[in-house]
């Protein structure tokens, strides 16, 4: 079944050695110091990635890989002028995380870095502009392919530290970071538990078929049984903890729940439902965070 995933993904084409992570600015604060790297990816491209080490911790430590848009937004402020960003206030997993004793990174998704572009850091025609050309340059890498195979870079990074323990790693992500945490958490045996926040488990919760993730081939996964309860099933009973808010809802759950491996260890699997909007409320972040020191620490 596995297989089949990596498959459809177009993941076979890209999983090969990239190079190693060249550490290019380092910046310290209170609880943690963060390094900052380019690092090589599959296809040719670099990723700028962030790594937060807390201080006052044993190595090696316990680790959690952050996927989502740019690590700026996991950290909540710009490190090099100390500026703030409002809009990613009270999700910064990466802050969160190292403040717990995780070592925690977080990359640039492939919008970023896929194509040069003058065009803004938010400015979401980017993701179409990207999706077009990595179709046009890998017809048979999707969108989600990509996200994916560029989070297990981040896996890679964390998995070659000797600061980190590689058998107490985590994953954890909210919204599209969700998709890609639940995707890299499924599919990579080193991630050891998944923490995914309103991402969308069922195919018609969120915008799946966008050509930027899988491009309209949803209903023929669907017809050919691969849906996320089929895809959990693939690394299950691996503990897995879904918060839901918007997308995400109490079917999240039911679906999560039809994987049967779980039925003999019902513990590993987890629903948070706050039911508060995309944005998940620091109570739900806890119980999020609770889930993987269960499984971490």
């Amino acid at each position: 079944m596995k297989r089949n995933w990596l498959d459809a993904l177009g993941l076979p084409a890209v999983r090969k050695a990239a190079g190693d992570a060249v550490l290019t600015a380092a910046y310290d604060f209170p609880d943690y110091t963060l390094e900052e790297y380019r690092q090589p990816l599959a296809d040719g491209t670099f990723q700028r990635v962030m790594m937060s080490v807390p201080k006052n911790v044993t190595f090696p430590a316990p680790a959690v890989a952050v996927p989502f848009y740019h690590p700026e937004g996991m950290l909540g402020f710009d490190p090099k002028t100390g500026e703030k960003l409002p809009f990613f206030q009270g999700i910064e997993m990466m802050v969160h995380l190292a403040k717990r004793g995780y070592i925690a990174l977080c990359g640039e998704a492939y919008h970023l870095t896929y194509l040069q572009s003058d065009k803004g850091r938010d400015d979401f025609t980017r993701w179409k502009d990207a999706a077009a050309a990595l179709k046009r340059d890998h017809p048979d890498l999707t969108g989600m392919g990509k996200l994916t195979s560029d989070t297990m870079r981040l896996v890679d990074l964390l998995a070659s530290d000797p600061r980190v323990d590689a058998r107490r790693m985590g994953i954890a992500g909210h919204s599209l970071g969700g998709k890609m945490a639940f995707y890299a958490g499924c599919l990579d045996e080193r991630v050891k538990v998944i923490l995914a926040s309103d991402f969308g488990f069922g195919w018609e919760q969120s915008n799946w078929d966008d050509p930027w993730y899988w491009d309209g081939k949803t209903k023929a996964l669907a017809e050919n049984g691969m849906d996320h309860t089929a895809l959990l099933s693939v690394c299950a009973p691996k503990p897995f903890c879904l918060l839901a808010g918007e997308y995400d809802d109490a079917s999240s759950g039911e679906r999560m729940n039809k994987t049967k491996v779980y039925e003999t260890h019902p513990e590993y699997l987890l629903l948070v439902h706050h039911g508060k909007g995309h944005r998940p409320p620091a109570d739900a972040l806890e119980a999020g965070y609770d889930f993987l020191d269960r499984y971490l620490k």
